[in-house]
């Protein structure tokens, strides 16, 4: 068990929410020239993980803490010689295509701002900035040079997200009336996240909050997909501190309510729950979707009634976060606004989370 808890920082998934296992051929063409900027993060593990596979080679990595620089899960799996202290450095010498960080959430408009210019493409781990000011400051760099910037989550990776939506669009279960979302897991300090990650990710400033940032981004993303970028009427939400003496800075479990015309989402984002999960329930007044894991889903369509419903697999390269990046930056496909990882998606992500702090805060709800 404790081998699991620990994976669920590294980017891993450990909770039955897995994604499409991916084939085993590695990818013949020329690899895609990466640079990571920060090793802080827990998803970092997933740069590491797949170095050598063959779609991208990490051409550089910038560190500012001259310890977390010397030890890292990159340590050894890529040259000495590509780590540098300083980014603009790194992006100078390096020359990468894309540039993905894994630093604070903070830091991300850093990282966009030195790359923006330089006409290099960026990927940000969840969510895209710590708050609406930041997103849509990347949003008007990413516009004035011309780059790509992709926001990945787990969750983008799953079969049943997308056989969800695919269902949702054909009217299976007709009109859609509710969503809920539950997204997180036991806390960081549960399941033994590092220092050099936990610094930060308590920190009000540099994550923009705890849980409801960490995890309330997940269903912010998948509504906001599946509505095709409709804007919420309304933010209610409620943040809890349900454990101060762990996290005194930040909320620990957010309940986050989104009016839709028609429609309601709840966003039930934790680091108080019995264990680790990412799934959902999707409601309309013809049947119903449960998402249960990554590959696994039930469904009542009229009176209907499946469980563990055959959902299709992921084709490459839309089953893995790498090889998609690899594809966007290339030109082979072409983002849309509104996609999972699309900018104009998560900026209304952000816009959405920084109304939920201001209504917890409130105590009142906040029309867009």
């Amino acid at each position: 068990m404790a081998a699991a808890l620990i994976t669920a920082c590294s980017g891993q998934v450990n909770d039955g929410s897995k994604a499409d296992e991916e084939p085993l051929q590695k990818d013949t063409s020329q690899p895609l020239r990466l640079a990571v900027a920060g090793v802080t993060h827990g998803h970092v593990g997933e740069v590491a993980g797949r170095v050598g596979r063959g779609d991208f080679e990490v051409v550089g990595v910038s560190e500012e803490n001259d310890t977390y620089r010397a030890d890292n899960p990159l340590s050894g799996k890529v040259p000495s010689s590509v780590f540098y202290k300083s980014l603009t450095e790194m992006l100078d010498q390096a020359k990468p295509e894309v540039v993905a960080a894994y630093g604070s959430i903070k830091d991300h408009l850093a990282v966009v701002e030195a790359a923006a210019p330089r006409g290099i493409d960026v990927m940000v781990e969840k969510p895209l900035a710590a708050t609406f000011e930041d997103a849509l400051r990347i949003q008007q760099l990413a516009q004035q040079y011309g780059i790509k910037v992709v926001t990945n989550y787990e969750t983008t990776w799953y079969s049943t997200n997308h056989y969800a939506k695919q269902l949702i669009d054909e009217g299976k279960i007709g009109e859609v009336r509710r969503i809920n979302v539950q997204d997180g897991h036991q806390g960081p300090f549960e399941i033994n996240c590092e220092p050099r990650f936990t610094d930060w990710l308590c920190d009000p400033v540099l994550n923009g909050g705890g849980a409801v940032m960490d995890f309330g981004c997940y269903g912010a993303d998948i509504v906001t997909w599946i509505r095709k970028g409709e804007r919420p009427q309304s933010v209610y939400a409620v943040l809890q501190q349900n454990k101060p003496d762990k996290y005194p800075k930040v909320d620990d479990d957010a309940t986050i309510v989104l009016q839709y015309p028609g429609m309601t989402a709840q966003i039930m984002a934790s680091w108080c729950w019995p264990w680790n999960h990412k799934d959902m329930t999707i409601y309309g007044d013809k049947g119903y979707i449960y998402q249960r894991t990554g590959t696994s889903m039930d469904t009542l369509i009229g009176e209907d009634l499946t469980t563990e419903v055959d959902v299709p697999k992921l084709e490459q390269p839309y089953n893995d976060a790498f090889r998609y990046l690899k594809a966007v930056v290339r030109g082979d496909i072409k983002m849309q606004p509104y996609d999972l990882g699309g900018l104009e998606n998560n900026v209304l992500v952000v816009e959405i989370l920084e109304a939920a702090k201001k209504s917890a805060s409130t105590g009142r709800s906040i029309e867009l």
